[in-house]
């Protein structure tokens, strides 16, 4: 048997799919499994065991679709369900199994603030599509395999090198960020040495925060790669994060994470912290939250109350009562 299973974005989703290609490969150990995304998040399955083959979208759809023709595939388990996807199933002709993404019910809730997704998580919902095969979850992790054995002596100084708290400050849109006197705030009051992770975008705000907060604070924002970061993440005591990829992968760990959420909420996108024995999730009851499915620029109201009346409180207390290594 021989099985593609398509995601192409974003990566808190891919990093959701990890389970079901495990439980895929492990359960149907005479199966070939293949796995297509896009090339830019082509590191989210390097050195995954369970993948025979990771296949990337290629510049043209016609193109992507002769590759998959040409591999003929018994099955295509499609868990992003976008035309993209419909248009490949289209083509080829494979018997496939489709992900529900509910749009409709993630409308109504998001529009008048009503609840009519079910709290599933997005792994149980993806591994619907597989059930037709026999296959079941196995009460495991995500998945996520570090390419390098890092030194962490070169990648920090000897003051954060242990028992220290990844605080993830990046995310992809405003309504996702805490705003940095926040972040000052929390890290002043945590008992352990603070690590700074995100991306470039966000080097100047660690830097702020490092600047102001002094030397319990180190940023290494937009100065590790992403594979360092995880890294960074796997060998930290707690980590803090919003709603964004890097906090997620955390999970693959079982790091103690506390899970800030802004403008966005975990019940809505099914994405609260997965399998993790140590998990908060931290938002605020507002009638305006959630007000994106995704994350905004702004704060539509501006006055952004989901993260700036955050209880600073819960944060500390959930980082500083994590027992050291």
């Amino acid at each position: 048997m021989k099985i593609l299973v398509i995601r192409f974005s974003s990566m808190g989703d891919i990093i959701y799919t990890t389970p079901v290609v495990r439980c895929l490969k492990k359960q149907l150990p005479d199966a070939e499994v293949h796995f297509l995304t896009k090339p830019v998040f082509k590191y989210i399955y390097d050195n995954n065991p369970y993948v025979d083959r990771l296949l990337l979208l290629k510049p043209t759809l016609s193109e992507t679709i002769k590759e998959i023709k040409s591999e003929n595939y018994d099955y295509i388990i499609d868990l992003h369900n976008n035309l993209r996807t419909s248009l490949i199933k289209l083509r080829t002709g494979i018997k496939s199994s489709t992900y529900r993404k509910q749009r409709l019910r993630k409308w109504l809730s998001l529009k008048f603030n009503l609840k009519l997704v079910p709290a599933v998580h997005l792994v149980e919902r993806y591994l619907k599509t597989v059930k037709f095969l026999g296959v079941k979850n196995d009460g495991k992790p995500i998945d996520y395999y570090i390419k390098t054995e890092h030194d962490l002596k070169k990648l920090l100084p000897g003051s954060h090198q242990e028992s220290y708290v990844a605080f993830v400050i990046g995310a992809t849109h405003f309504t996702k960020r805490m705003p940095n006197e926040k972040i000052i705030s929390i890290c002043r009051q945590i008992n352990r040495p603070v690590v700074l992770l995100g991306g470039q975008d966000v080097k100047v705000n660690g830097n702020e925060i490092a600047d102001l907060v002094g030397m319990n604070v180190h940023n290494a924002c937009g100065s590790t790669s992403l594979d360092e970061s995880v890294y960074l993440i796997s060998k930290a005591a707690s980590v803090i994060g919003f709603d964004t990829g890097l906090t997620h992968i955390a999970e693959a760990f079982d790091k103690p994470v506390a899970s800030i959420w802004g403008g966005t909420a975990p019940e809505l996108l099914g994405v609260q912290p997965y399998m993790v024995k140590n998990a908060q999730v931290i938002g605020i009851d507002l009638p305006c939250r959630p007000c994106s499915k995704f994350g905004l620029e702004k704060c539509p109201l501006g006055h952004f109350k989901c993260m700036n009346n955050i209880p600073e409180k819960v944060v500390v207390n959930f980082v500083n009562n994590v027992q050291r290594d």
